[in-house]
């Protein structure tokens, strides 16, 4: 039983976007709805796209064919559009629209930047022409290595505008992160910033990104934003852009068909090599607004701001989620805590948001902070709050609940993925809402929990599984397919195996209970073990490696390294410290591990295969299961003692 603390009144079900959605299509039960919209998810998405005000160049033909298996469907068959027609340009036509805020930006020293949708459409225009100028042209890759800041939002649009693909990648990456993404994407172009802003210091981007293009033969131009105005060492590939600015503007968007590839966002696994989720025209941004507009209730002129990166999933959610709908998105740069705890309800006020976005890690950690700095602001404007990245523990999600929206805003539990381009489980605002819990799928999703047979259970731990493919879902992995279908296809015949232990109770409460694989998920950042391991093997003293994710009072997942010596005359009470600074280093400051061990060896398979259930069991002094396929059981007893002694 999940205890519901929020429950709808009947006034406030029918002011919502999806009850008013939900009548005009002849239903006023929510679950005979939600049952529907997975039986017939052909009628269901026709509708949702109709309800969204999808603009067409050329009408779609059928919504959904499924002649090549439910692996591979393909929506909106015939159906041309540009994604940026219906995100900025329908809008800066449109005399009610035009001059209502796009895009609203501050600065991590509270400087402000707002464009209106025809301001944000002249710019888009603009940038379009000068990457035409530099090369590049419909079908090319380029990747942008960015902070939060408009220029961010206004290249991925540009790009998208001319039909080319966009990568995003996390702007806390180092050089060697960057350079897997480039060379895995084959991008011709890399876009990043001189640097930006974090809690009042200057973090440089520029010098990275030169590392990342040296180790990407690809890359020949590298586009240059000067956020900090600080000098920088300059190469043939830059271009500056102001450049880009003064070209001759492009008015004509490309036409592209529905299933064209629009983004790739890289997102890692167990085995090391990042999978490029291929996302669509008419399918991330659609999954995206549905899910904001629909499901979160965001309307026209309402303004989301969700604290993320554009690196991950929830910035291009951010950016679609909101212009599709005609909403505004607010992007901020720096720490919602600085310059004071204060700063990310401030920020509600300045921008009068109706919709935010956070994350439990976040939430636990301004908790820290103490009450009195809600105080400093009113929150009036708030609606709904989002909540995505990690599971929840009770007592923040009530901090949150009772302290800052006192206890009247709904908080909309979130859970999907990057291959998913949204959410598989949410709180419906029609139904009441319990701490860290979901009150349903999201609609069109047809979720259930099943256990090791692929049979349905209730009220037991299971894993989340999806019957039947929705609009948003990835088109397979960059260049790489049967990975595609080996990672989400194989377990169960015709059945999306999503990777969430996850269970439902008597009273159709979901609550995930952790990854049914080795995926870290730090502070919301997801990242495989085999990515970190990598780079510690890199390091001249390093042989092996195993990489766990461990509880975390603030992040809700932190990396754990083990490390076995190429020389045990090597090690050192300095060496743990150095090869955590070197994997920071590499991969970036938000993922640098708590720790690191070193050990005589890893406990591995008779085939070879590190065993990390079993490094993490008795790191953690709890049971590891079987592990007769242990070839060396020996050594977790040296595991356990890693975390006893402090060593």
């Amino acid at each position: 039983m999940s205890n519901p603390v929020w429950y709808p009144s009947d006034e406030y079900k029918k002011s919502t976007r999806l009850f008013q959605w939900m009548k005009k299509l002849g239903f006023e039960d929510y679950d005979t709805f939600y049952k529907k919209s997975v039986e017939d998810i052909a009628w269901f998405w026709d509708e949702a796209v109709k309800e969204l005000e999808i603009e067409w160049d050329v009408s779609y033909e059928t919504t959904l064919d499924l002649s090549n298996g439910i692996k591979w469907p393909n929506w909106f068959v015939g159906g041309k559009m540009n994604i940026v027609h219906n995100a900025v340009e329908k809008w800066s036509l449109n005399s009610d629209m035009r001059d209502e805020k796009a895009i609203t930006w501050e600065s991590d020293n509270g400087e402000n930047v707002s464009y209106t949708f025809s301001q944000l459409s002249n710019e888009i225009n603009k940038v379009a022409g000068g990457l035409v100028n530099q090369g590049l042209k419909k079908g090319d890759c380029i990747t942008l290595y960015m902070p939060m800041i408009p220029e961010t939002a206004i290249l991925m649009l540009a790009a998208v505008k001319i039909g080319a693909i966009i990568s995003p990648t996390f702007s806390g990456y180092g050089a060697e992160a960057v350079a897997t993404r480039l060379n895995a994407s084959g991008s011709k172009v890399l876009v990043t910033a001189d640097g930006f802003m974090r809690r009042g210091k200057a973090v440089a981007m520029k010098e990275v990104a030169d590392r990342a293009c040296e180790l990407a033969p690809s890359v020949e131009k590298l586009i240059v934003v000067s956020r900090l105005n600080r000098e920088i060492k300059t190469n043939k590939r830059d271009v500056a852009w102001e450049e880009l600015r003064t070209s001759n503007p492009i008015t004509k968007t490309e036409v592209m068909n529905s299933d064209d590839p629009m983004m790739l966002i890289y997102t890692s696994g167990t085995t090391g090599k990042p999978k490029g989720t291929v996302h669509t025209h008419a399918g991330f941004p659609i999954k995206a607004a549905f899910d904001a507009g629909v499901g979160m209730d965001i309307n026209k002129k309402d303004s989301l701001l969700w604290v993320t990166d554009m690196g991950w999933m929830m910035g291009p959610f951010l950016l679609f989620g909101a212009l599709v709908n005609g909403a505004t998105a607010v992007m901020c740069e720096g720490s919602p805590d600085f310059p004071k705890p204060d700063r990310l309800w401030q920020l509600i006020d300045k921008h009068d948001v109706t919709h935010l976005g956070i994350s439990p890690t976040l939430i636990r950690s301004l908790m820290t902070k103490g009450d009195d700095w809600l105080a400093t602001s009113k929150r009036e404007t708030l609606r709904v709050i989002g909540s995505t990245g990690e599971p929840w523990n009770p007592e923040p999600w009530m901090w949150l609940f009772e302290k800052v929206g006192h206890k009247k805003i709904p908080i909309f539990n979130y859970s999907g993925g990057t291959e998913i381009a949204g959410g598989i489980l949410g709180n419906i605002l029609l139904k009441p809402i319990g701490p860290g819990t979901f009150n349903s799928p999201i609609p069109g999703m047809a979720a259930y929990v099943v256990n090791e047979k692929g049979e349905q259970v209730q009220s037991e731990v299971g894993e989340l599984v999806l019957k039947k493919p929705w609009v948003g879902m990835t088109k397979g992995f960059w260049k790489e397919p049967e990975r595609y279908e080996e990672t989400y296809w194989s377990k169960f015949t015709d059945t999306w195996v999503h990777g969430d232990w996850v269970s439902v109770d008597s009273d159709n409460y979901w609550t995930i209970t952790g990854r049914s694989d080795d995926t870290l998920n730090i502070a919301g950042k997801r990242i495989g073990p085999a990515e970190i391991e990598s780079v510690l093997v890199e390091h001249v003293a390093v042989k092996e490696a195993g990489v766990i994710g461990v509880p975390h009072d603030i992040k809700g997942e932190t990396a754990v390294c083990f490390v076995v010596l190429v020389n045990e005359k090597d090690n050192s009470e300095k060496l743990p410290n150095e090869l955590i600074h070197h994997t920071a280093a590499q991969l970036g400051k938000a993922l640098k591990p708590e720790a690191v061990y070193i050990i005589s060896d890893l406990p591995k398979t008779r085939n070879g295969k590190v065993m990390r259930r079993a490094i993490k069991a008795a790191y953690l002094n709890k049971d590891a299961g079987d592990i007769t396929a242990l070839e060396n059981g020996n050594v977790l007893k040296e595991i356990r003692n890693c975390k006893k002694d402090g060593k």
